[in-house]
């Protein structure tokens, strides 16, 4: 009986730290964006972290990809993050990491001058990686997290 004693506190810390995370989770959508295209969400705030799920270059009006250039690509990308970004009362300074997916490295110096454009100064950290393929036949996808 004494470690039950011991044991309950601890359960019951457990389980208001984990009543307070949940209540602290809000998914972001902007209509701007496109729509996601399977059961996730554009973005989720948890706490004061935002999670940006990975963005194709789809227009969020017509949800067709806009890609007659990568560098058209990565733009209609990056728009759509500023978009679902400022949805959560956010901008590109409060992106702390991104992921960027390529079909092809080839495209790397060309992604890379559209990102420069959003990212001045104090860019985040960063990944890039090749990918045998991206949904709806995108050349980029680009996910990020964001901090408050």
């Amino acid at each position: 009986m004494p470690n039950l004693m011991r044991v309950l506190p601890l359960l019951f810390a457990v389980s208001l730290l984990a009543l307070i995370a949940q209540a602290q989770r809000r998914v972001i959508f902007s209509p701007e964006a496109p729509p996601p295209i399977g059961p996730y969400s554009q973005a989720v705030l948890a706490g004061n972290t935002l999670y940006v799920a990975g963005q194709i270059g789809s227009i969020g009006s017509t949800g067709s990809l806009n890609n007659p250039t990568i560098t058209a690509e990565t733009t209609q990308v990056m728009q759509n993050i500023a978009v679902i970004l400022k949805a959560a009362k956010m901008d590109f300074s409060n992106v702390v990491s991104v992921t960027i997916y390529l079909k092809d490295l080839a495209d790397f110096g060309a992604v890379n001058a559209v990102y420069a454009q959003f990212f001045p100064e104090n860019p985040p950290a960063r990944a890039t990686v090749q990918v045998a393929a991206l949904p709806r036949g995108a050349a980029v996808e680009i996910s990020c997290v964001a901090v408050e």
